[in-house]
């Protein structure tokens, strides 16, 4: 019999790339998502017939319990809350309710529900905010530095909480940043390869950025999701670090990414006030040495690689877009 998953956020990067893998590894796969399970979740395109999906809010306990009770998971994947760290700073109640609340609701439904399945909580390299050590692991203190990166440290603790106080099996994944073709717009690296595509296409003649001496430990959320599952194999539960352990600049993010298209990024890049954030974080850069000796998981695909991949799926989606409108 197959092993059931439920994955919360499963419209999500995070989520329809973890979907398509424990598709692959044979899983019936459940998704719980905010709304109508009849609309269209575009990202879960490639396995929409094999996953089963189901209207649940994290604000709402006991529609969490009932989604439960349906599908019995022997995993949760709890990924659901929320995602852009600058909405934390506009709507900072509401990241407190979803994402830190919000999990502690998931937490007791399983308890209630499910208490012997298998839990997994997306914690944040937003926790250590400003870091006491670099690179960080499991034992670096948290210090974070906007309410995104408060309302994980909740969610993390909470976690950490029913296991020890209940016996649960949760293990946290703390994450540094992510990113793939499926990361929407508002974030830099997409919004860097989607301008770089587009104005390659004369398709925009600028691209407006904050802080580009930034610097972020980045890797490819299609290899971060089979750490995910890793952590959900063992014998015991416990906290990992996920990471590449190299640090970019978002300088370079652009320079790669204007040079995968043969543009020289200085006419077209300007600095814009806007996308300042109000604390910058510092010297964020995951030890990931407990997950290779664990789980043994280690980062597959370079910086450089992630760019010009990113890079290339704009060009094609952009493309396509000009082809349909042609031949309309």
């Amino acid at each position: 019999m197959a092993p059931c998953a439920l994955i919360t956020g499963i419209g999500g990067q995070d989520g329809s790339y973890l979907a398509e893998l424990l598709v692959q590894k044979g899983y019936e796969v459940h998704g719980l998502i905010r709304g109508s399970t009849t609309e269209p979740v575009a990202r879960l395109e490639a396995v929409q017939d094999r996953v089963i999906l189901h209207g649940g809010d994290l604000l709402d306990q006991r529609s969490l319990e009932n989604v439960l009770r349906e599908c019995q998971p022997a995993e949760i994947y709890h990924l659901a809350g929320t995602s852009f760290v600058a909405d934390s700073w506009v709507q900072p109640v509401l990241a407190a309710e979803f994402t830190a609340v919000g999990t502690a609701r998931m937490l007791e439904a399983m308890r209630q529900v499910v208490p012997e399945a298998r839990y997994y909580q997306a914690s944040s390299s937003e926790m250590f905010g400003k870091p006491r050590d670099v690179p960080q692991h499991e034992a670096t203190p948290f210090y974070p530095r906007n309410p995104y990166g408060a309302a994980k440290c909740y969610a993390h603790h909470v976690t950490l909480n029913y296991r020890e106080g209940y016996g649960l099996f949760t293990a946290s994944g703390i994450l540094y940043n992510h990113e793939s073709p499926r990361r929407p717009l508002e974030f830099v690296t997409r919004k860097v390869s989607h301008a770089a595509a587009a104005i390659r296409l004369g398709r925009a003649s600028e691209l407006r950025l904050g802080n580009l001496d930034a610097e972020r430990d980045w890797g490819y959320a299609k290899d971060y999701v089979e750490a995910m599952w890793l952590m959900l194999q063992r014998d015991e539960p416990d906290d990992f670090v996920i990471a590449t352990g190299e640090m970019h600049s978002v300088r370079e993010l652009v320079e790669l990414a204007f040079d995968h298209v043969g543009l020289d990024p200085g006419p077209y890049v300007r600095t814009d006030p806007r996308f300042l954030r109000p604390t910058e974080l510092q010297h964020l850069v995951g030890d990931s040495s407990k997950a290779r000796e664990k789980l043994g998981w280690r980062a597959g695909t370079t910086f450089e690689e992630l760019v010009r991949l990113m890079v290339d799926a704009d060009l094609e989606r952009l493309e396509q877009g000009r082809a349909r409108t042609e031949a309309g």
